[in-house]
This record gives C-alpha cells, structure tokens and sequence, in this order.
C-alpha cells in the first residue's frame, strides 16, 4: 500500500503512469524496503540518481533558451540555486509529496516525511520513474510544470536572506539569526533557527543546514510582512 492515494498524486501531477511499480519504487525509502525485506535496489536511490541527470540536462536547455544574454557563468549559478536540495524540498512541498512516501517505523517516527533530504531525492527519483516510463518529453514537462514554474515567487524563497536584510537595513533596523535547536546524527541533522530583528522574534525555520534553516526562517518573515 501507498502512504497516500496513488492516484491521486498521479492527477496531481497530471502524468499516469504505465508502468505502475516505477511509480511505487519512486515512492520507497530504503528504510520501507529494509523492513518489509524488499530488494535493496527496490528503493527510490536509483531512480533518484537518474532523475539527477535527467533535472539537470532539462534545467540547463531552460535556462540556455531563456537568458540568451547570460554567460556560461551566470547560467551555472542560476542552476543550481534553482535545482539545489532546498529549492526541490520547496517545490515537492508544493505537490504534498512527503504524504505519498512509503518510509519505515523508524524514519517515520523521527520526522522523515518532512524532511528536505527525503522528499527532494524523491522529487528526483520521480523524475527519474517519469522519464523511464515515457522519455526525456514527458519527464521534461514535468520539471518545467512543478519546478521551474512561477520563478519570480520562487526566486523570493532563494534570495529571502538577502531580501529581507536589504528590507531590514532600508529601515535602519538590526537582523540577526540565532540557533534554537539541533538534533539528529553527525549524517542527517536538523537545525531549528529563529530570525530576530531588533532583538524580537520575528520568524522560525527548519534545515539540513544553518543556513537552509536561515533561509527558511527569513521566507517566512517576508511572507507575513507581504500579508501587512
């Protein structure tokens, strides 16, 4: 059985698969295929490391046809800002994807379906399933659709440490972040950090790293001040 509906997340992204197993391999942590003695390659590791190659060779004709005036140099850092692990963890959130993944008791109870290591690999791995079932056409629809889409919203999520100091230093104010909690092993930590302006609270997030928690915190400041 899926964590969530199969189909469901199937009309979500608008792609049905043929071939139903790549869908649900996609889906599979090897802490799933461990517990449930599955064959070790029967996890989403393979489909991942395809869908890596598959996200970047379709990233880099996007940005190539869209920024005819770019250079080489350019093009290369806007890449990978745009295709790193937390720009997929922010767009798989986008799809709920961590609500479909098969994950084991272990990796379940420690907080795995949310977490941006997990659920960006799966967003390759689906990539890779797609392109699998139908090709380079479809697996490239896919990533034009849920990843680089609506770039100008996503951009803000990318840059929001740098945004929100310009913001912060505009009004003549002070911004500093500040490490709440760390927990998990040396492999796989998780940072809680809370954003201060002035030396008040004003913002929390979570990450792999500092800075992804940085940056998570400092987009949702910038995202409630929109709301004012």
């Amino acid at each position: 059985m899926f964590a969530g509906n199969s189909k469901e997340l199937e009309k979500k992204i608008s792609y049905y698969f043929k071939n139903k197993e790549l869908l649900r391999q996609a889906l599979t942590h090897s802490s799933f295929s461990n517990e449930q003695k599955i064959n070790k390659h029967k996890n989403y590791e393979r489909l991942e490391f395809l869908g890596d190659a598959v996200l970047e060779l379709a990233s880099s004709k996007f940005f190539f046809l869209n920024n005819p005036d770019m250079s080489e140099g350019q093009m290369t850092k806007l890449r990978s800002s745009m295709v790193c692990e937390p720009a997929l963890a922010f767009c798989a959130k986008d799809l709920k994807l961590g609500e479909y993944i098969l994950l084991g008791k272990g990796e379940e109870a420690t907080g795995g379906r949310g977490r941006d290591s997990i659920i960006s690999d799966v967003m390759e791995a689906l990539i890779g399933a797609i392109y699998l079932d139908s090709g380079f056409e479809e697996a490239e629809k896919f990533i034009l659709k849920f990843i680089l889409s609506d770039l100008e919203s996503k951009q803000l999520f990318y840059d929001s440490k740098t945004i929100l100091q310009e913001k912060v230093q505009k009004n003549g104010q002070v911004l500093h972040y500040e490490l709440i909690e760390e927990k998990g092993p040396d492999h796989d930590k998780q940072f809680t950090v809370e954003a201060y302006v002035d030396n008040k609270a004003v913002g929390r997030g979570v990450g792999r790293t500092k800075k992804a928690a940085e940056q998570q915190a400092a987009y949702g400041v910038l995202i409630e001040w929109e709301k004012q």
